[in-house]
Order: structure tokens, then sequence, then C-alpha cells
């Protein structure tokens, strides 16, 4: 009879164990006082700490100012507890989008001395928003959650999870969290997807009022345009003051002209790209941590 019940214990151990490996490891305890900027990992819901962003200083952003000064503003009302918009950041490519994003929230963060948090969300995970949402909401902490680079394809329906997430739902979005996008797209669907939807509805007009729709969940659009040759070089001029290059200003410009011709055009990545390859032949070491 012993050595049947110790069979029989040992059995439910083994039972036991296996079911924990299948439920997988608990749920990371998440510190929203870690860092400052996060990533978002929906698997186990965890919020990994970002301790040194990648960014550069706002000052360093040069030929979008009218925007600068209306993302600021809102971001700046929105860390102070007051109402604030969703904001689509959309246009030429390279034009510092992202980049803006992440040097307004650090001068707000600075200026204001709130403890405004900054959550990445990656294109493939817009679809665990919700989850996102609640644990923001939870933490009491004003946050802006980013995707950079958010667009969809034909056939992708988790535009519908972020339309719901945006302003949808009973709940709607937490009084605490804001949603910060770039996009190459002003309506985030690509045109074609657009015209197909219209082409083969019953009724067109309806079919791109749904696709439309997204885009209008945000409250402030702003459009980045390509920049002409005297924006351009004001870039590059800053840049080259910031990190003390030893170059004198007519060289900075005309190498800087011939490095956009190259490139086939003129933006803030290009001008970022061109001061690295200077500083990279004078051997000196630079980088946006430390913009």
């Amino acid at each position: 009879m012993t050595d049947q019940l110790t069979e029989l214990l040992s059995q439910v151990r083994r039972l036991a164990d296996a079911m924990e490996r299948l439920a997988g490891p608990p749920p990371v305890a998440n510190d929203l006082t870690a860092a400052d900027c996060f990533v978002w990992h929906p698997a186990g819901q965890r919020l990994q700490p970002v301790t040194q962003p990648n960014r550069v200083a706002l000052s360093l952003i040069r030929g979008v100012d009218h925007v600068r000064d209306i993302l600021h503003d809102n971001t700046e009302r929105f860390a102070r507890g007051f109402a604030a918009n969703n904001v689509l950041l959309w246009g030429a490519r390279g034009m510092g989008k992202s980049s803006l994003v992440k040097a307004v929230h650090a001068d707000v963060r600075r200026t204001s001395g709130t403890p405004l948090k900054l959550v990445e969300v990656h294109r493939e995970d817009v679809h665990s928003l919700p989850a996102l949402l609640e644990l923001l909401k939870e933490s009491g902490l004003r946050a802006i959650v980013f995707c950079d680079d958010l667009s969809f394809d034909h056939d992708d329906t988790a535009y519908k999870s972020l339309k719901a997430a945006l302003d949808g739902g009973i709940e709607g979005r937490p009084e605490n969290v804001l949603f910060y996008a770039t996009s190459n797209r002003r309506h985030l669907l690509p045109r074609t997807m657009i015209e197909n939807e219209q082409s083969t509805a019953i009724n067109p007009s309806e079919a791109v009022e749904e696709k439309v729709s997204l885009s209008d969940r945000f409250g402030l659009w702003l459009g980045f345009h390509k920049c002409g040759q005297e924006d351009y070089l004001a870039m590059i001029d800053g840049y080259a003051a910031h990190f003390n290059l030893p170059i004198a200003a007519e060289e900075l410009h005309r190498q800087a002209l011939e490095w956009a011709t190259t490139r086939g055009g003129r933006s803030g990545r290009v001008a970022w790209q061109y001061i690295q390859d200077a500083a990279g032949r004078l051997n000196m070491t630079i980088g946006r941590d430390n913009a």
C-alpha cells in the first residue's frame, strides 16, 4: 500500500511539473520607474527598459520648426495633465519624424519635470495594444505609445485593432495615454488598397471611408516634406558645430552637397550620414546618444 501511495504521489508531481512547463514562465513584474523609455514585448506582457535611448538633441533637428513646435506644445500639455491629441507624423523619408518624437519627449521631461514615459510598439505588435493600454492605465503614469513606420498592406486587418485602441470601445483610450505614430503614408494604407476597395465594394464611398477613418483617429496630422538646400546645409552646420568638426564652412558645404548628390536627394538622414562619414575620415567618434 505504501509503495502504491509513493508511486501515485510521484505521478502527481510529474503531472504538476508538466503543467507548469506548459503554462510557461510567470508574468514579468513591470517597473515603469526603471527608465524613461521602454519597448513593448507582448509575449509575457513585458516592458523592456531602454536606459540609453537612440536620440538626438532637439536643437539639432532643423528644417521642421513649425511641426516641431506643434508637437512640443501637444506633448507638454499632455505631460502636465491637460488635454492633448494623438499625433500622426507623415511624409518624406529621412526627415526626422521618429527622431523628433524621441527628442521632444526628452525635452519635455527636462523642461516640465514630469515623469512622462515613451513606450515603443513594433508594427507587428499593434494587435496587442489593448493589453498594453490596460497595463499603462493601471500604472497611473502618463505615457506616449509610439509606433515608428506604421503602415498596413492589402488584406491586413490589424488596423481595426488600432482604430479600437485609439478611440473605440466602451472605455476608450485611457486618459493617461497618447498614441504617436510615424508613417510615409498620410492614410497609413497604400493608395492601391483604397482604390481596390472602391472598385470592388457594393458601396464604394463607404469602403473608402472605412479605410481613411483610421487616420481620422489622430487629432494632429504633421506633414514632413523634402528639404531644400538651405535647410539641408543648416542641418550640416548644426551637426558640425555640435561635434566640433574641424572643417572650414566652404569645404563642409561642398562635401555635403556632393554627398547629397550621390544619395539622390537631401534629408535629415542624409545629413547625419554625411556627418558620420566626415567624422570617420577625421578619426573622430560620434553618436546620436551624445548628440
